[in-house]
């Protein structure tokens, strides 16, 4: 389906949640002096306006990233994600938004590499040109980012974040993450992939999460934030998880002290929740 536009959507609180833990997850990597491949399956066009175009149209931003921005209160590792945000914000007012692609670049080192995918033709150009003075360290491909997964596994470096994070319009993109994951496992049992997917009424979002942890990785980590009760006509996204496949052990941690503070501070109605579980190795 690619009539799907990230834009509409930048700097919610699936995005909150979702580069939250990208960059814990970039970070740890990093402790280590090998290089590693972040390869982002559907990078979208790498940055957003706020303040006009799309993002204007639903403000979604205004119940995420926008709450967070002017705290004085943020646990560490929302402090180091809001600090990322003002890069694009040097001014400290909010106009723009990094997608996924931008934290990685900002928290990766000059020995690691980026492999970006996205099928949107509009956002493909988009993101080419917005990573333009990047370098040898990006490579960006206008294709389809599950077909472009298979041929990059293993990576040479044998160390890799994969992440996944498709729109979900098409309901078939449920079985296609699972069955990439599936297949990823195969080629590359090593590797850390996040996996981001929408909290909805309907049976196939529901159910995600529990086929994923029958995935056959050594170790798993399950975190999701609700911001609302469903709606009782079963329209619109109340929450959204991320499912990590060999994640790094401080991950649990960080999130114990950081879930209870988005509850309260993004939560828009006594249905605010969040789940926090794991397996470990």
């Amino acid at each position: 389906m690619l009539s799907y536009r990230h834009a509409f959507h930048a700097g919610n609180h699936a995005d909150v949640l979702k580069h939250l833990v990208l960059v814990q997850l970039t970070r740890y990597l990093g402790q280590k002096d090998k290089p590693y491949w972040y390869i982002d399956t559907h990078a979208g066009a790498g940055c957003y306006a706020l303040d006009s175009g799309y993002a204007v149209k639903l403000a979604e931003y205004k119940s995420g990233i926008a709450r967070l921005w002017g705290r004085n209160d943020l646990p560490a590792a929302l402090g180091e994600y809001v600090e990322l945000v003002r890069r694009i914000n040097p001014d400290r007012v909010l106009r723009a938004y990094p997608g996924s692609p931008y934290f990685a670049l900002w928290t990766m080192r000059e020995q690691d590499r980026l492999r970006l995918f996205e099928l949107h033709s509009r956002d493909a150009r988009l993101l080419k040109e917005n990573f333009l003075d990047a370098g040898k360290q990006v490579i960006i491909e206008p294709t389809d980012g599950f077909v472009g997964l298979k041929a990059l596994l293993p990576p040479p470096p044998r160390r890799a974040l994969v992440l996944i994070d498709p729109s979900y319009e098409d309901k078939q993109d449920y079985e296609q993450v699972f069955h990439s994951l599936k297949e990823a496992l195969t080629r590359f049992p090593g590797g850390t992939y996040a996996l981001w997917y929408p909290q909805l009424t309907r049976l196939d979002a529901h159910e995600l999460p529990q086929r994923l942890k029958r995935l056959p990785a050594k170790s798993w980590l399950h975190v999701a934030l609700r911001v609302n009760t469903p709606a009782k006509d079963g329209f619109g996204m109340h929450g959204s998880g991320m499912f990590i496949l060999n994640p790094p052990w401080t991950l649990h941690a960080t999130l114990q002290e950081v879930m209870p503070y988005l509850v309260e501070v993004l939560g828009l109605d006594a249905g605010a929740g969040f789940t926090l579980e794991q397996q470990e190795a």
